[in-house]
């Protein structure tokens, strides 16, 4: 599929740069003023966007803005960090003035969103649960994974302790290893992946926040089922940073511990009056965040290219995307547990070891029945392609609008991996122990491979495996809706089509190290009962084979209703969605066999929404929505019953309901909100040990119920100084585990019942910072609750210092702390495990927060 993939992307950039060509011409009014604060202070980099048309421009350094738009009559909406924004209706004929001044609201309140609703409106107008994050905050919270973004945002429980990928996210306690399996990963209203569970790789390997995002919506709750990919739990969407009138570029320079370079670029601009283009993209080299000897690097390309057409009324959108990038992936490893303290360990040279990934392992190789394989785990996860979209939204008039996406997306994709030990001991073992353990005679040699020295008498070896996992996929989809507004009622009709191939070829190896950080990989010899010389492990090397070959394809066809009625005390959205998922598998019985278990399955499912909003006050909005939806099983997880005949494919069905209150004034917003969430017979996939060196997916059906609140509030306690927090609060349980009725009550693994952040945040003359932390409550390793893990917070700094470079141009030099006080907080023990891990021992597997990591950035605007 890498051929495939060149080709695609070929084809991607030879699109992007025929439309810059794509141009032309109209009359044009001109809107501009002044944007300030309530003091009357200019704000430099004020979003002024034209709703209608899609386009915006931002104020310069004296917060004048003037933006060209056809004559007519149009709702311009106003935004800037820390702000509550300002929607006036303007005509333009010739020349307008518009000047505005903006209150603060830090929850952004009133910041106007385009995800979960078919029209835009504000979060305070809308009956969901929604948080809204711009592109500052988000470039203030990265550091290195979707995890440092995502665990600000109240109900979701974030790990990040693998890297730069494959996140762990749970939502309002759902039931679920982790990934995104509730949650799609969205950019620019389509999802990065439509369907979940072709294979395990989440969402985020085939995508890196960059510079060039505008902002992140998260809506969470039932709503969300009726829209895109049909979340259960929510959607997380990223707005990507399209041109406008005034041009606007930027360059990031970023250097970190552990020889970390990273340069970040945005461009965008005018063609000419209707025409726009925004591109962006980053490159990064890094040896860290763990000392490993395996360096990582990459870059990412997107862009887009925006027509205006038809007086305005009509929009055409192409963007795409471009990724070559590899990373390395953390998973637990022994820790040390004196007095169950669950400590980094000291290996055999007396250092701490942070992580048994070693660049020592990375040139092996073994014979399988389809040839040499070579194993490519030195490249950690590697993804290699990209993806093509296109955007067409046109207004017929009489309140007609036709919105419609689609994109094709094609990846090389390897998920390659060190895991949690052998299968068997999984923790370092003294050299005696090991030899009687694998049944090798006593007086059997330990050599380093790198220097042939033996190894001292008490060094401790420890044995692991290696998983390199192939994962080429390949995406078609669409979505296309027809919106009519009566009054105060737009009703939408549309349908959402996806079409999904993956791949999923694993292989697994054995090798031997020390017991030391980035361990050095030791050969084992011994001469046998006949007196002949025999290797037991190669350089380090013991075995390797090819485990399986699968297949899976996924194509889904839905269609939604809704109506969302806007009056001026009440706001009203329900909707219907019906959709069929058909699923195909493919799965070799014996690798190189050449015999394969294939079968097709398929079911359809609805859900229903509704929602209710009452403005209570003009600070006050109170609201209660309910839904019945659906998920549909992962491929990866459907057994067959006899050859040729899978098992039933039934959908999982989920009920929610929530009550909430939204309260924004000039200096304090809030929310806050009462949920319940029900889920019946979730097919969790699981890999486990089979107890002989290997791993396979275990099926678990469980039911699963959650009641909770969720707070958030920001408070402007002075000019430029914000206060800011949020609290969660959930009870979740298991109430029925087929086949093992003991767990029922229950807590869900991985999931902590209080969770929350507080933050402090000021931003003037020049100077701006912020500092804040996060408090994940205790929580249980496993289903079994055998396994109680302490709880624990992330402390992070941003601060920096803004100099002027000229009109509209800047420098912003900064510094930025993730894990400020270097907690080593246990985010899980070993899924590997399972409910058979326990919680006692002189060693426990478990993935600890990552290190303190210092970043230094230097960033340009013009």
């Amino acid at each position: 599929m890498r051929q495939s993939s060149y080709y695609f992307t070929r084809l991607m950039m030879t699109t992007l740069l025929f439309a810059l060509f794509f141009i032309g011409a109209n009359a044009q009014s001109t809107i501009s003023g002044t944007i300030t604060d309530d003091s009357d202070t200019p704000l430099i980099g004020a979003t002024v966007y034209i709703v209608e048309l899609g386009k915006g421009v931002a104020t310069d350094v004296n917060g004048q803005y003037s933006i060209d738009v056809p004559p007519g009559t149009y709702t311009m909406e106003v935004n800037y960090i820390g702000f509550g924004s300002v929607t006036r209706q303007v005509t333009a004929d010739g020349a307008q003035s518009m000047s505005i001044a903006l209150g603060s609201d830090n929850l952004a309140l009133d910041e106007v969103i385009v995800t979960g609703t078919f029209s835009s409106r504000s979060q305070k107008d809308s009956p969901i649960s929604m948080s809204y994050l711009s592109g500052v905050q988000l470039r203030q919270l990265a550091a290195s994974s979707q995890a440092d973004v995502l665990r600000t945002v109240p109900g979701i429980t974030a790990e990040g302790g693998g890297g730069e990928i494959a996140s762990n996210i749970f939502v309002r306690g759902m039931p679920s290893g982790g990934q995104y399996q509730f949650t799609p990963l969205q950019v620019d209203g389509l999802p990065v992946l439509s369907t979940f569970g072709l294979n395990s790789s989440a969402h985020d390997v085939y995508f890196r926040n960059d510079i060039g995002i505008r902002n992140l919506e998260f809506v969470r709750g039932g709503a969300s089922t009726l829209f895109g990919a049909g979340s259960v739990a929510g959607i997380i969407n990223y707005t990507s940073v399209t041109g406008s009138n005034n041009p606007k570029n930027a360059v990031q320079l970023e250097w970190a511990q552990g020889g970390r370079l990273k340069t970040d670029f945005l461009a965008s601009g005018p063609l000419n009056e209707t025409t726009f283009y925004a591109f962006s993209g980053m490159y990064r080299y890094d040896n860290g965040p763990l000392e490993t000897g395996l360096p990582t690097r990459g870059h990412q390309i997107r862009g887009n290219v925006k027509k205006l057409f038809n007086n305005g009324n009509s929009s055409f959108t192409l963007s795409g995307q471009y990724i070559d990038d590899n990373v390395q992936f953390y998973l637990p490893y022994p820790l040390a547990n004196a007095d169950d303290a669950r400590e980094r360990p000291i290996g055999n040279d007396g250092e701490t070891v942070y992580t048994m990934l070693t660049g020592q392992a990375r040139d092996f190789s073994f014979d399988t029945p389809n040839g040499r394989f070579h194993t490519p785990i030195g490249d950690g996860v590697t993804t290699d392609g990209g993806y093509l979209m296109m955007d067409l939204k046109h207004a017929f008039g009489d309140g007609w609008r036709l919105a419609s996406k689609a994109k094709a997306a094609n990846y090389d994709h390897w998920f390659n991996l060190f895991l949690d030990g052998d299968g068997s001991h999984n923790t370092p073992e003294a050299q005696a122990d090991y030899l009687a353990d694998r049944g090798l005679p006593a007086d059997a040699t330990f050599t380093y491979a790198d220097n042939g020295a033996q190894l001292a008498s008490g060094d401790l070896l420890f044995e692991n495996r290696v998983l390199d996992r192939q994962r080429p996929m390949e995406e078609m989809v669409g979505e296309v809706n027809l919106t009519k507004t009566i009054g105060e009622h737009n009703i939408t009709v549309g349908t959402f089509m996806a079409n999904t191939k993956a791949a999923d070829n694993n292989w697994i190896w054995n090798f031997v190290g020390d017991f030391s950080n980035s361990p050095r990989v030791v050969g084992i010899t011994y001469t046998d009962s006949l007196g002949v010389d025999q290797t037991y492990s190669t350089d380090g090397f013991i075995n390797g084979r090819q485990t399986s070959n699968r297949y899976h394809e996924s194509t889904k066809t839905a269609v939604y209703v809704a109506e969302e009625y806007k009056g001026d005390r009440f706001n009203f959205d329900i909707g219907v969605r019906v959709e069929r998922a058909d699923g195909k598998i493919s799965r070799e019985t014996g690798v190189g066999s050449n015999t394969f278990q294939k079968g097709t399955v398929s079911a359809t499912d609805f859900a229903i929404a509704a929602a209710g909003l009452y403005k209570v006050s003009n600070e006050l909005n109170v609201y209660a929505n309910a839904s019945r939806g659906y998920f549909f099983p992962e491929l990866r997880g459907v057994k067959f019953s006899t050859p040729g005949e899978p098992q039933t494919y039934e959908t999982e069905g989920i009920v929610q309901g929530e009550i909430g209150a939204k309260y924004a004034q000039s200096r304090l917003s809030a929310t806050g909100a009462l949920f319940l969430v029900a889920l019946s017979d979730r097919r969790t996939v699981d890999f486990v040990n089979d107890g002989s060196g290997g791993v396979i997916e275990e099926v678990f059906v469980q039911s699963t119920r959650t009641v909770g609140a969720e707070l958030g509030a920001n408070f402007n306690a002075a000019p430029g100084l914000d206060i800011y927090g949020n609290f969660t609060f959930q009870d979740h349980q298991f109430t029925k585990v087929e086949g093992n009725d003991e767990q029922v009550g229950n807590w869900l693994r991985r999931q902590p019942k209080i969770m929350g952040m507080a933050g402090v945040r000021y931003s003037g003359s020049g100077f701006d910072a912020n500092l804040s932390g996060n408090f994940l409550g205790k929580k249980f390793g496993n289903d079994s609750n055998t396994v109680e893990l302490d709880a624990f917070s992330i402390v992070r700094l941003d601060a920096g210092y803004t100099i002027p470079l000229g009109d509209s141009e800047s420098l912003r030099l900064g510094v930025a702390v993730f894990n400020l006080l270097d907690s080593a907080g246990i985010t899980e023990g070993s899924p590997r495990q399972g409910n058979s891990q326990i919680g006692g021992g002189e060693y426990f597997v478990g993935r600890p927060i990552l290190p303190r990591r210092i970043f230094i950035r230097a960033g340009f605007n013009f």
